[in-house]
C-alpha cells in the first residue's frame, strides 16, 4: 500500500523533523516499562512508575496537558505540567500526534475526579506514527479495511484485540486440556504428493529439487492414523490447513484444524473429548457456559450433556415417519413436491435419488435450526468413506456431526480399519480418478490399526462460536482477500 500523500502526512513529517531539530529521536529503542494493566491493578498513590504506550488522545490546555495512553493491555491517563517537566521536554511535547508511541517516567496520582493518573517527570519519544489514525480512534468504519489493515483494527478497537487474545487462550488451554488428557501433539506434512482426509479441491505446487507436483493438504487425517498404526496411541495436531475452494461468512481457503485420534476408542470417546473440552474453555477462558451469539445475542449453552439424535431421526421429524417408506426413484416427483411444501426454495434440480434429496432437505432445513449443542449420529455411508459402518445398519456409518447455532462444528468417527473396506470406500469416491488413492495409507492399514476414534474441530468456528461472532474473517487475523 502506497503511504499515504496528504496534509496530515505532511505535517507529521514535519512534526518528527522538529523533535529531531529539538534533540528527540523520532524512533526510540529498548524501554524498560510496567504494563498499563498491572499499573492500573497495583497503584500505589505517589509511586514512581514507567509507563509505554500509543497516544489516544491528547488535550492541549496552556501550563497542563492531558494524553491517554494504550499499551495493548489497558489505557491510561498522562498528564504533562510546565513545572513539573524539563522545558525542553514540555516544549516538544507540542510536536506530538495521536498515534505516536512515547515512555513516560513519573509519578502516580488520583485527580479530583478520581481519575488514577501519572504525572509526567520525563518522556521519551519511542515511535513517530506518520500515517493519520481513524477519526478520534473510534476505529475503522469500513468493515472491509478492519480485515485488510487489521494492525489498524487492533491498534484501535479494544474489543477486536481482546477477541485474538481470547482466540489465543483458547488455543492454549485446547493443548493442555489434551496433554493433561495423555495426547501427544505431533506435526504431519503440509506440503505433500497427493490431498487425502478429505473430499476437497487443493492448492498445487511444484517441488522443483525432486520435480514433483504437490499440493498443500487438505487434511493430516491419513497421516496421523499412519502413527495411530505406529503405536501412538493418543495424537492430536493443531494446524493450518488449505483448500481451493470458496469464500464466505463460515470459510476461509486457509484455516486452522484440531485433529485426534485415540486407539482403542471409538465415536462415543469423541463425544467424550468434546463434551470435556468446549466446558472447559468456557471456563477457563470465557468465564461462562452461556455464550451470546451473533448479532441476535442468541444464548447457546453449552453445559453438558449434548444432545444425541439420529441423522434419519432428524428428517422424519421433518418430514413424516414414512419419509423412508417411500419407493424411490419411483416416486422421487412426490418426495420432492413434499420437501417444497415444507421449503419452497430448495435447490431440486438435478436431484435424483433419496440420498441426495434427504441430504438437501437436512443442509436446508434442518441443521440450520439445531441451535444448541446436538451430536447428529449415524450418517449415510455414502458421507464418510473413512469411518465404520454401524454394527446393526451397514447403511450407516458410526459417526457424529456436532453441530452448534446451525453449522456443523466438528465430525467425529469410529475410524475404519479394515484396509479391504477401506480400499472400497476410497475407490468408489476416486471412480475412475484411481491415481488419487493413497497406497501407501492402504498399506499401513495392512499393518494393523486398531480400533479408533477420531475428531476435527474446525478451531476458526470454534472461536466464532465462543466469541459470540458469526463470521469467520473476525476471528482470523489476517483472512484472505481479493487484491486490492
Amino acid at each position: 500500500m502506497e503511504p499515504q500523500n496528504n496534509e496530515y502526512r505532511e505535517q507529521r513529517l514535519q512534526s518528527m523533523k522538529a523533535l529531531e531539530e529539538m534533540g528527540f529521536a523520532p524512533f526510540g529503542r529498548k524501554y524498560d516499562h510496567k504494563d498499563l494493566a498491572r499499573v492500573r491493578e497495583e497503584f500505589v498513590e505517589g509511586e514512581t512508575v514507567r509507563v509505554a504506550g500509543r497516544l489516544l488522545m491528547i488535550r492541549r490546555m496552556g501550563k497542563m496537558n492531558f494524553c491517554t495512553m494504550n499499551d495493548g493491555t489497558g489505557r491510561f491517563q498522562a498528564i504533562f505540567k510546565r513545572d513539573e517537566l524539563p522545558e525542553a521536554q514540555f516544549a516538544a511535547f507540542k510536536q506530538l500526534n495521536l498515534g505516536d508511541i512515547i515512555g513516560v517516567e513519573g509519578t502516580l496520582f488520583t485527580t479530583q475526579r478520581g481519575e488514577k493518573s501519572i504525572v509526567c517527570k520525563e518522556w521519551t519519544m519511542l515511535a513517530k506514527a506518520l500515517e493519520q489514525p481513524p477519526e478520534k480512534f473510534h476505529g475503522l468504519a469500513d468493515q472491509e479495511e478492519k480485515y485488510r489493515r487489521r494492525y489498524v483494527d487492533l491498534m484501535t478497537n479494544d474489543e477486536s484485540r481482546e477477541r485474538f487474545f481470547m482466540r489465543s487462550n483458547i488455543i492454549k488451554e485446547t493443548r493442555k486440556y489434551l496433554w493433561d488428557k495423555g495426547f501427544c501433539e505431533v506435526e504431519t506434512p503440509i506440503l505433500q504428493s497427493q490431498a487425502g482426509g478429505a473430499a476437497a479441491k487443493p492448492f498445487e505446487t511444484h517441488f522443483n529439487a525432486l520435480d514433483q507436483k504437490m499440493v498443500l493438504r487438505i487434511a493430516p487425517e491419513l497421516y496421523l492414523k499412519r502413527l495411530i498404526v505406529g503405536g501412538m496411541n493418543k495424537v492430536f495436531e493443531l494446524g493450518k490447513d488449505f483448500r481451493n475452494e470458496g469464500i464466505d461468512r463460515s470459510h476461509n481457503p486457509e484455516f486452522t484444524v484440531l485433529e485426534v485420534y485415540e486407539a482403542y476408542g471409538d465415536r462415543t470417546s469423541m463425544e467424550n473429548i468434546i463434551e470435556g473440552l468446549i466446558p472447559h474453555l468456557c471456563d477457563t477462558v470465557v468465564g461462562t457456559r452461556r455464550i451470546e451469539y451473533g448479532e441476535a445475542k442468541e444464548i447457546i449453552d453449552f453445559t453438558p450433556p449434548y444432545r444425541r439424535v439420529a441423522y434419519k431421526d432428524l428428517v422424519k421429524e421433518l418430514m413424516g415417519e414414512d419419509w423412508f417408506g417411500l419407493e424411490f426413484p419411483v416416486q422421487l416427483e412426490k418426495a420432492k413436491a413434499l420437501a417444497r411444501e415444507k421449503e419452497v426454495n430448495l435447490e431440486l434440480d438435478g436431484v435424483e435419488t433419496e440420498l441426495m434429496l434427504t441430504h438437501e432437505i437436512y443442509d436446508k432445513m434442518i441443521e440450520k435450526n439445531l441451535r444448541q449443542p446436538t451430536f447428529v449420529t449415524r450418517l449415510p455411508h455414502e458421507f464418510v468413506p473413512l469411518a465404520k459402518a454401524c454394527e446393526d445398519d451397514p447403511s450407516l456409518v458410526d459417526v457424529f456431526e456436532f453441530v452448534v447455532g446451525g453449522r456443523e462444528l466438528c465430525p467425529g468417527y469410529t475410524e475404519q480399519n479394515n484396509p479391504l473396506e477401506q480400499r472400497k470406500a476410497l475407490e468408489h469416491q476416486a471412480g475412475e480418478d484411481t491415481e488419487k488413492i493413497d497406497e501407501d495409507f492402504i498399506s499401513a492399514l495392512e499393518c494393523g490399526m486398531p480400533p479408533t476414534g477420531g475428531l476435527g474441530i474446525g478451531v476458526d468456528r470454534l472461536v466464532m462460536l465462543l466469541t459470540g461472532c458469526d463470521g469467520i474473517r473476525d476471528v482470523v487475523l489476517f483472512p484472505q482477500m481479493k487484491k486490492a
